[in-house]
């Protein structure tokens, strides 16, 4: 009896603590990433408080780039009328999908002018390959048959098979004084191509019917993408 009670007495208290109770905690692990690298990098620093959403940004984050434009133009069906042309596109207002235009061309002999501004709301998401945008704004054009001024609207669809200004295709339908009588339909078919990473190629093709008279007008510009 007196054995069996020292055995029981060994087993719970000379024995110690259960081997599991004696395991250490396991020691923290080293950072994968150097805390100085993490300070200096502000992409590694997003990265680890929170992974983003890769797929959505891509499709928000605009797949064209603002234009600055300098060209010749050319009016084949007016006596080979030609002259100087020079805008702006696509000046985007803040984050919104809403862009501020603008365009003036003359002629060397000065008897075609044409002015305007115009805002263009895109439809779909910017990063998108297609997108739709209503135009709005105000044209004024002058020529040797008619003169038309006042409110401009139309539509415009541009395809940008290489995001970022590579590449782009736009055609666009609008109408300037639309309902009065100088009322003048322009139907613009433009493409652009990058030469280096912040200036393009571009070439329109423009066509004016009116009731007096009808036009084709082809320009030529070097594009600067600030």
């Amino acid at each position: 009896m007196a054995l069996s009670l020292t055995l029981v007495w060994s087993l719970l208290f000379n024995l110690g603590s259960p081997s599991w109770a004696q395991e250490e905690p396991p020691a923290e692990t080293e950072p994968f990433i150097e805390p100085e690298l993490l300070e200096t990098n502000p992409l590694l620093r997003r990265w680890g408080e929170e992974i983003p959403d890769i797929e959505a940004e891509i499709r928000q984050d605009p797949a064209f780039r603002t234009r600055v434009r300098f060209g010749y133009v050319r009016f084949p069906s007016t006596d080979e009328d030609s002259g100087v042309g020079l805008g702006v596109e696509d000046v985007f207002l803040g984050e919104m999908p809403l862009t501020v235009n603008g365009m003036v061309e003359r002629t060397w002999t000065g008897d075609r002018t044409q002015w305007g501004a115009d805002l263009r709301y895109y439809v779909l998401p910017l990063g998108n390959s297609i997108n739709v945008a209503p135009i709005l704004g105000y044209r004024s054009l002058e020529t040797d048959a008619y003169d038309a001024d006042g409110l401009h609207l139309g539509v415009r669809l541009v395809l940008i098979p290489s995001r970022t200004g590579a590449a782009d295709l736009s055609l666009s339908q609008s109408w300037v004084a639309p309902g009065s009588d100088s009322e003048v339909g322009i139907t613009a078919l433009s493409a652009g191509y990058a030469i280096t990473p912040d200036l393009r190629l571009s070439a329109d093709l423009h066509q004016q019917n009116s009731s007096a008279d009808h036009d084709t007008r082809i320009g030529l510009f070097l594009e600067w993408m600030p």
